[in-house]
This record gives structure tokens, sequence and C-alpha cells, in this order.
């Protein structure tokens, strides 16, 4: 259950950073309705935090996860070649 929450999180950080105007691991951002979708992973993802680890647990476990991918997709985007970026 916990592998199943980490993954719908981090798959709403990403959906959220592609659709961001600054996002570098596309040429262009996803249109802003994929925000919804990503809101969507996250809150599902929060859901599977809060069953599998209790509700306060699983709060800070869902915001940690989300932060990680926030934290480390703009690093994957940098790591690029410079002839694959945008």
């Amino acid at each position: 259950m916990t592998l199943l929450a980490l993954a719908l999180c981090l798959g709403g950080a990403l959906l959220f950073y592609l659709a961001s105007p600054q996002q570098r691991l596309r040429r262009a951002a996803l249109p802003p309705r994929w925000r919804l979708a990503a809101l969507l992973l996250a809150a599902a993802g929060a859901l599977a935090w809060c069953r599998a680890a209790g509700p306060g647990p699983g709060l800070f476990a869902a915001l940690t996860a989300l932060m990680l991918g926030w934290v480390l997709l703009p690093y994957l985007g940098w790591w690029r070649p410079a002839a694959a970026r945008p």
C-alpha cells in the first residue's frame, strides 16, 4: 500500500511540475487542465498514506513524498544534456 501511495504522490508532483510554465523537462508545459489530474493524484496518494499509516503520519508522509518530487524534478531538467533541453 505504501508503494502505491508513494507512486500516486510522485505522479501528482510530476503532473503539477509538467503543468507549470517554468518546467524544463518538455518543450511546452502541459495545459492547465492537467493540474486537476495532478490534484486528484496527490489527494489519492494522501488518502492512501492515511490508510496505510494513520491520519497524522499519513498526511506528513504524503507531503514529504510530494516535496521529494518537487525537489528532484527541477534537478532532472538541469541534469539533461544541453542538446536535449528545450
